[in-house]
């Protein structure tokens, strides 16, 4: 879960000044974080790299480059104003939330649970369920629960 706040704080942090791309390390759960990211239009490209930059043509991650091995975002603009306002973290080490999918559907709806807030419109919830990492609508659509990580909006 440590790579769930450092994605948070480089995303936000990356549109806070105004770059055209940043980097987070090469893990699954920060690739699938950026997936969701770009199929709900915050970011608007998701590559592979090295610390260096994106790379031109593909490159396995090994062994002995797996330090180096950078997930490039390419942040979105509107008018000159980031796309993502705020991404901050829902769960932490110490106080993991986890919802059923009758609790999803509730903060879904836009109602509060628990200590967690409903989703606002033009705001989604990233959740680890067991078919992977989720925005909030897929796993109520999929009839899954799962842990809260983030929101982004």
């Amino acid at each position: 879960m440590v790579g769930v706040y450092d994605i948070c704080a480089r995303v936000q942090n990356g549109f806070r000044a105004r770059l055209g791309r940043i980097a987070v390390p090469e893990t699954k759960l920060n690739l699938s974080v950026s997936r969701v990211l770009y199929n709900q239009g915050f970011v608007s490209s998701v590559t592979r790299g090295t610390h260096l930059g994106p790379d031109a043509s593909y490159t396995p991650t090994t062994n002995l480059n797996v330090a180096e091995r950078r997930i490039w975002l390419s942040l979105k603009y509107y008018q000159d104003q980031p796309v993502l306002r705020k991404m901050s973290c829902i769960s932490k080490p110490s106080r993991r939330i986890t919802c059923s999918a009758n609790q999803l559907q509730t903060l879904a709806s836009g109602q509060p649970w628990n200590i967690v807030k409903g989703v606002i419109p033009g705001e989604i919830m990233i959740v680890s369920t067991t078919r992977g990492v989720v925005d909030i609508q897929e796993a109520v659509k999929l009839g899954l629960g799962g842990t809260l990580l983030a929101r982004a909006g």
